[in-house]
């Protein structure tokens, strides 16, 4: 039962999770508010061992998450539902779009999913963000922030805007940083 289940929920975070895998970190924290399978806590950690690895950030989430819920077969059921719509969508379009590539109707949908794909990935770069540099509410707002953890975010953006190496290299870094500074 909690395969289907599962399936259900991934698919439907398939269909609405427009703009890519961070687009899926509003629908996880419902799916955490809603079933006791992944606390709100675990998403920071699941966010992190998904970007960590290689493949899609929204694939890997789904298959962590399915994991945890119910082994490799969970991983499996999550997985597929998650990628199922994309694929439906992708083979309607492929087929049909001679069609529909100068319709306005389309080119007004599309034109609207553009806003609300930024606003979805906005929503979970600034939730990611929160969860990495703010640490709660205290007396004094200059309290409440991770000094650490922002002071290494700073200058990671620093040098990814100077130097524009691999992602790998500022993961390694990050990680090393982490463990330097106890974070």
């Amino acid at each position: 039962m909690i395969l289907l289940v599962l399936f259900a929920e991934f698919f439907k975070i398939g269909v609405f999770s427009i703009g890519g895998g961070l687009a899926t970190l509003p629908f996880l924290y419902q799916l955490a508010a809603t079933y006791a399978w992944i606390s709100p806590e675990m998403i920071g950690t699941i966010q992190a061992v998904a970007q960590s690895l290689p493949g899609a950030i929204g694939v890997n989430m789904a298959a962590y998450t399915g994991f945890l819920c119910a082994g490799i077969p969970g991983a499996a059921a999550a997985v597929l539902a998650l990628v199922s719509p994309s694929i439906i969508v992708i083979l309607l379009i492929a087929r049909m779009f001679q069609a529909f590539k100068e319709n306005q109707v389309v080119i007004a949908v599309f034109s609207g999913l553009r806003p609300a794909a930024g606003g979805l990935l906005g929503a979970a770069g600034f939730g990611a963000l929160r969860r990495s540099l703010y640490q709660g509410p205290a007396p004094v707002w200059y309290e409440s922030l991770r000094w650490r953890e922002c002071l290494l975010f700073l200058v990671l953006c620093l040098l990814i805007f100077k130097f524009k190496k691999h992602p790998i290299i500022y993961i390694a870094l990050a990680g090393a940083a982490g463990m330097v500074l106890g974070l």
